[in-house]
């Protein structure tokens, strides 16, 4: 029996060399170390051998099995070690994928749109500080000391003097103050209030505000820019119309509506059945913000503008909840 024990052995190194794939190695298995495989026999031998004999042979018996099982596990790990490698998992035959490419914001998207039609027709890009104060956020706009916005349920102030600007307006100050007219610029950024985050209004959110100063310009120049900007940015056919209204930094001032692209100025949930959308507001600069930054009101004038870009966008992709621009959520952003 100690003959054919070594036999087996032998036996078994050979067939483990043989084993290339798992199917082999699995037969490898039954074979020699199942229940009823070849080492499994040997054990049931033992009973048969005198009673002097058995301590050795089951000594030897063991010694098999573990070499065995060694033989095994070695192998298990060499074709799983060569299944796993790049060259053995590429399979040339399929087809390629797709790698996943990032896209603008929709925010982004209309932003430069914005800003590439407004600098088609003359203007510059100028920036300023987030962080402001109450010269160039209120007291130099015209804002009366009383003003509901210098409240503190509606801006975000730092300090008794420091603030989150409200909006871009105070970029227009600090133009005015570091440049003589003639003035043609747009002041894109964010903007901070004090409001309820809900599907229409959030704390923070983007506006691009628009100044031309110089002599001689009139109302007929911002009506005329703006139209051009209107047809350009919404395409020709809306109908729009200029609504009076009143800014402390501009007088005169008009909101502008257009028509409601989604219901053709039927009247529809977007518009409130009104069939107009609201877009931005405007108004000739009011001689006391001239005269704050140290212009002659009676020498020059100029109109500004603004509107808000979070709203441009969700009236033209028809989105409902501003919030959805926030919350970085892939489904939606893929679609632009």
């Amino acid at each position: 029996m100690h003959s054919e024990l070594t036999s087996l052995r032998a036996e078994a190194e050979n067939a483990i060399r043989a084993v290339t794939d798992s199917r082999g190695l699995d037969d490898f298995r039954v074979a020699y170390l199942a229940r009823k495989g070849a080492i499994a026999a040997f054990f049931d031998r033992l009973k048969t051998v005198p009673a002097q004999d058995r301590p050795a042979l089951g000594k030897l018996l063991n010694e098999l099995r573990s070499a065995v099982q060694r033989m095994h596990d070695e192998k298990s790990a060499a074709l799983l070690g060569a299944g796993t490698s790049p060259a053995a998992s590429l399979d040339l035959t399929l087809p390629g994928r797709r790698g996943f490419l990032g896209t603008k914001h929709p925010l982004t998207q209309t932003l430069d749109e914005i800003k590439g039609i407004f600098v088609s027709m003359g203007f510059g890009i100028a920036d300023g500080p987030e962080i402001e104060d109450d010269h160039h956020n209120f007291e130099a706009l015209n804002f009366p000391p009383d003003h509901p916005a210098r409240d503190m349920q509606d801006t975000f102030f730092l300090s008794p003097r420091a603030l989150l600007r409200t909006h871009t307006s105070p970029v227009q100050i600090r133009v005015m103050e570091e440049h003589q007219p003639p003035v043609r610029v747009i002041m894109p950024g964010k903007v901070y209030r004090n409001e309820a985050i809900s599907a229409r209004s959030y704390c923070m959110f983007h506006q691009v505000e628009g100044l031309c100063v110089d002599r001689g310009v009139t109302f007929g120049d911002l009506k005329g820019t703006l139209i051009e900007f209107i047809t350009r940015f919404y395409g020709p056919g809306l109908k729009f119309r200029f609504r009076p209204t009143f800014f402390p930094f501009t007088e005169p001032s008009a909101d502008i509506y257009i028509s409601c692209f989604i219901c053709a100025g039927k009247g529809c949930r977007l518009c409130k059945q009104s069939g107009w959308l609201e877009i931005l507001g405007c108004g000739m600069v009011d001689p006391n913000v001239f005269r704050s930054v140290g212009y002659d009101p009676e020498v020059i004038s100029g109109y500004a503008f603004g509107m808000g870009i979070d709203r441009v966008a969700m009236l033209r992709h028809g989105i409902d909840d501003i919030r959805l621009f926030f919350e970085n959520d892939v489904r939606f952003l893929n679609q632009f």
